[in-house]
């Protein structure tokens, strides 16, 4: 497994879009947390090691959805395509 790079130089970003840039990252570096953990959970045997990793994993997700909520707040644009790609996803599972 991969960790995620930074795909850009931070200092490099407008002013008015790198919080939004920041709350980017940290939803990736979340997103690797996440698969690394799960990932370790499934290669081991002892069952108290795969019960915690499982619950820092959990954690993890915790934290994308708290990048999320500040990203959706300060990208509107950002709010819509996602609700539109939901839109898409039940259109299409006939929901």
């Amino acid at each position: 497994m991969t960790l995620a790079n930074v795909p850009i130089m931070l200092e490099k970003v407008r002013k008015e879009d790198i919080d939004k840039q920041i709350l980017r990252f940290g939803i990736l570096a979340e997103l690797d947390a996440i698969n690394l953990y799960e990932q370790m959970a499934n290669m081991t045997e002892n069952k108290h090691l795969k019960m915690v990793l499982l619950d820092i994993a959990k954690e993890e997700k915790e934290h994308v959805g708290e990048f999320q909520y500040l990203l959706l707040k300060l990208d509107k644009q950002q709010q819509e395509e996602l609700e539109d790609g939901k839109k898409e996803v039940q259109e299409l599972l006939g929901e």
